[in-house]
């Protein structure tokens, strides 16, 4: 389905439109590419927050109190929660907005549920393009919510400034958490669920593995906050914990790097799937088809037809 609709009225804020701009861009149609050319230009602004973590760590609670944090010194907010895929629509299964009944109806809150659609990272690969929207049509914060992380779900890193692992006293001691790779991707750690047995220890834990991590004066030090989100508990230091990372970033120009990094990435992501939509035309696969039964009976090897398909370009 292909929506109209204004530019104008994007960039005001109007949220129909910013959500059928979304929509556009989530489903690949005709006026997807003219959406993201339009509202580049406009985006910068806003701060987007990556957060993540392991499945139950109450993610979806934090991100709730996280957004009335901000909604109370009236900064204006958009979520893009990312959920599984269902296996029968395609879509998001919204759970992320069942959860979100604090901010839900604020008019200054913009929450989108979008499918992962199979992306391993965590993220829908739409998520970055959802977010330049939001940007563009004046939210100040993007928080980021992603899928629970597997050992390759690490790509929130790439799309945030700042990045909060989530995680409890059941996620197991420091030492899993750094095999997860977490411990890599975290601006700083949140402990949820802090009322219950084995929080001080897991806390300490975490804070001694990264004392190993090479640092000196100038280093961020990512720390560890204490939360009990379904209470509302700590949620104040963790707002005022992304002011401070941010403030870091701006001041020595990390805040620079990072942007310029992820448009590397991205601009690489959109060539490389640009290239594999034109290397897969009609021929290609046909011979893809006509050398199968020759790799299977063992006459030409994967190698051999791969390289065959490359030398036709």
């Amino acid at each position: 389905m292909s929506y109209t609709f204004s530019i104008e009225d994007l960039l005001r804020g109007d949220r129909r439109t910013m959500a059928r701009a979304i929509s556009s861009i989530e489903n690949g149609d005709g006026n997807a590419d003219a959406i993201l050319s339009s509202v580049y230009r406009h985006t910068g602004n806003a701060y987007r927050v990556g957060i993540t973590g392991p499945p139950g760590a109450g993610k979806s609670t934090l991100t709730n109190k996280l957004a009335r944090w901000y909604r109370k010194r009236n900064v204006r907010v958009g979520i893009l929660a990312v959920d599984p895929t269902s296996p029968f629509t395609g879509g998001a299964l919204l759970g992320d907005r069942i959860r979100m009944t604090d901010v839900e109806l604020d008019d200054g809150v913009f929450i989108r549920s979008m499918a992962s659609r199979g992306s391993l990272g965590g993220l829908s690969k739409k998520t970055r393009e959802a977010a330049d929207v939001l940007d563009a049509s004046g939210v100040d914060v993007i928080l980021l919510e992603t899928v629970g992380v597997g050992q390759s779900e690490l790509d929130i890193a790439g799309a945030a400034d700042s990045t909060i692992v989530v995680l409890v006293p059941e996620s197991g001691d420091g030492i899993q958490a750094m095999k997860a790779g977490l411990m890599e991707i975290a601006d700083f750690f949140v402990l949820n669920k802090a009322d219950r047995p084995g929080a001080e220890q897991a806390v300490m834990s975490i804070k001694m593995i990264l004392g190993f991590r090479p640092h000196d004066e100038t280093t961020w030090l990512p720390d560890v906050l204490k939360t009990v989100g379904s209470e509302g508990k700590g949620v104040q230091e963790v707002g005022e914990m992304i002011l401070k990372h941010r403030s870091h970033l701006e001041q020595n120009g990390g805040l620079r790097v990072r942007r310029r990094q992820r448009m590397k990435s991205r601009i690489e992501e959109i060539v490389q799937d640009q290239m594999k939509v034109e290397f897969w035309n009609a021929g290609r696969l046909q011979k893809l088809s006509d050398d199968l039964d020759s790799v299977i009976a063992l006459q030409k090897t994967p190698y051999q037809v791969a390289k065959e398909l490359i030398n036709t370009l």
